[in-house]
């Protein structure tokens, strides 16, 4: 797994494992039952932590029971019948392309930060990637001369995605004339996007210079590097691209996530019926 998902769930077995200590002080591994995990759900209910954080942490839990399940340290799983919160897919947040543009465009170039930014969001949009794989992106996993970039995605899974012309430029703007300026850390010398001090870019800098980004042209709504990605999926979707090539280029595993997409606009949902249905 990858090490974000092993940070989390280690988290998870964390929180668990408090809980135990301080309601049930003294109790063993093989002593949990399904009532005591219930008790600890109630608990993070209480807490008011949104369904998809509770989903997300029983799923860790689950994982710490199946891995004292295969060391032999249980005999019997207590998280068999444990249920998740229900979950509803909610439709993601988007821009429209005049606010890509516009945050694009109030960007100060005149700065190493401004154009190191500039390529960034850039290749946000234009690649639909997470934070995480743009953060992770690598100078040895570029091939401009052919417009394709690696990506490492969830799970290490690598995948070939297409990169714009715009994205192109900005990037080789900034390798060419940035990037060189920044004294490298060793262990950044392969990362493409660095801060001043030649270290890679933290997940919290990259939304922290959108929030600003966005708050420089009146952009209302709660904008983070996610908005990106669906904004490059949305408007794919929307210009009549395969939703199989979409799921590709955004790595979901299954189509099912990346349907999602098909319910942002329904002029779009109306043309496909009238073009494609036999009754139209």
């Amino acid at each position: 797994m990858s090490g974000n998902t092993v940070e989390c769930y280690l988290r998870d077995a964390g929180a668990l494992l408090d809980y135990i200590d301080r309601e049930h002080t003294g109790m063993k591994l093989e002593e949990i039952k399904l009532a005591t995990l219930q008790g600890f759900l109630k608990g993070i209910g209480e807490l008011e932590l949104s369904a998809a954080t509770q989903a997300r942490m029983l799923s860790g839990i689950k994982s710490f029971f199946r891995f004292l399940l295969l060391e032999d340290v249980i005999k019997n799983d207590p998280t068999e019948l444990l249920e998740a919160p229900k979950l509803k897919r909610s439709l993601p947040v988007f821009l429209s392309t005049e606010d890509i543009d516009k945050i694009m465009a109030a960007i100060d170039h005149s700065t190493p930060e401004g154009q190191r930014n500039r390529a960034m969001l850039e290749t946000l949009y234009s690649c639909g990637l997470r934070v995480s794989e743009l953060t992770g992106l690598l100078l040895s996993n570029l091939y401009l001369d052919i417009g394709f970039i690696r990506v490492i995605g969830k799970g290490n899974k690598e995948r070939l995605v297409p990169i714009g012309d715009e994205a192109i430029k900005q990037i080789k703007l900034y390798k060419d004339y940035v990037r060189v300026q920044v004294p490298v850390k060793p262990a950044a010398v392969d990362v493409l996007f660095l801060n001043r001090r030649g270290s890679g870019l933290s997940r919290v800098m990259v939304f922290n210079i959108i929030k600003e980004a966005t708050a420089k042209v009146g952009i209302k709504v709660n904008v983070h590097p996610h908005t990106f990605r669906h904004s490059f999926a949305t408007h794919l979707v929307e210009g009549g691209a395969d939703l199989r090539a979409v799921q590709e280029m955004l790595g979901h595993k299954s189509i099912t996530t990346t349907e999602i997409y098909t319910h942002l606009d329904r002029t779009y949902l109306r043309n496909t019926l009238e073009k494609y249905h036999p009754r139209y």
